[in-house]
């Protein structure tokens, strides 16, 4: 059996691997059309034209579905393997799947609505998805530390402290550059602004700003690859549980009842 047929861990790499390309994808086809420059430009930009936006926002939404679905496994993990008397485990565990999943929403949000088309809910959409994002990572550490070393071993702890505290400097950077950067340019209109010069006004906390956005990106999205050994321990199934052995409204509708009524109705028996 691969490494990938166990259990579920097909999901968090799924995951990974999907977004990275959308990314990949999203960045060839802008400079290969020349929409942006190819020194790094922000990943917004990638995603901003057509064709390339197009393929980009389906690319993303699925990413998000695969968020979810990734989100949830989690949360039904940590949840097996909690005991009712653990409430704050449980608790964190609880806010954890709410995080992750405002998080995947919020990827959808980003893919929708472009940074050059309305740029306040492209920014919401980015600050839900990596805000709110590298809170999950916090929480997710946080069960981590609590769980080791009775469930899993102190170096899946280390590895997303390790990862959570990339996202964190990731973050911390492209803030400040991109403060700098809008400050330096009074009335350009920087979320248009496509094309950089090296030299021009804002052009160093310009890059400073996309390369700390691309490490962002890519720090979120490898925290899920600490999932993998994880969800290979781990299976969900669907059972159904039937309410009543037909799919009628009620049960005078049902073709038992109908068959009982022929029986006793003259006007289906024949009669005038």
């Amino acid at each position: 059996m691969w490494w990938f047929q166990q259990g579920l861990c097909f999901l968090p790499a799924a995951l990974v691997i999907w977004t990275a390309a959308s990314f990949v994808f999203a960045y060839i086809t802008a400079v290969v059309l020349k929409h942006v420059d190819p020194l790094l430009p922000y990943i917004s930009d990638t995603g901003t034209m057509a064709p390339e936006r197009c393929v980009f926002g389906i690319m993303l939404d699925v990413s998000a579905f695969l968020g979810m679905a990734t989100v949830y496994v989690r949360y039904k993990q940590v949840e097996a393997l909690t005991g009712e008397e653990e409430l704050k485990r449980v608790r964190l565990n609880r806010v954890g799947l709410l995080l992750g999943l405002i998080s995947s929403f919020g990827m959808c949000v980003v893919a929708n609505f472009q940074k050059t088309t309305l740029f306040s809910m492209h920014l919401v959409g980015a600050v839900l998805t990596f805000g709110v994002g590298a809170l999950y990572i916090l929480v997710q550490t946080l069960l981590s530390l609590d769980m080791q070393p009775h469930v899993h071993s102190k170096n899946i702890y280390l590895v997303r402290l390790g990862v959570g505290l990339w996202t964190l400097g990731s973050i911390i950077t492209m803030f400040v550059s991109s403060v700098i950067m809008y400050s330096s340019l009074p009335g350009v209109d920087v979320a248009h602004k496509l094309h950089w010069t090296p030299g021009e006004t804002g052009y160093t906390a310009h890059i400073i700003s996309t390369i700390s956005e691309w490490s962002l990106a890519f720090s979120f999205i490898s925290f899920f690859l600490t999932y993998i050994r994880d969800f290979q321990k781990i299976t969900l199934r669907a059972e159904a549980d039937l309410q009543s052995s037909h799919l009628y409204d009620s049960w005078s509708q049902s073709p038992h009842h109908k068959r009982d009524a022929s029986e006793t109705s003259p006007l289906l028996a024949g009669g005038t």
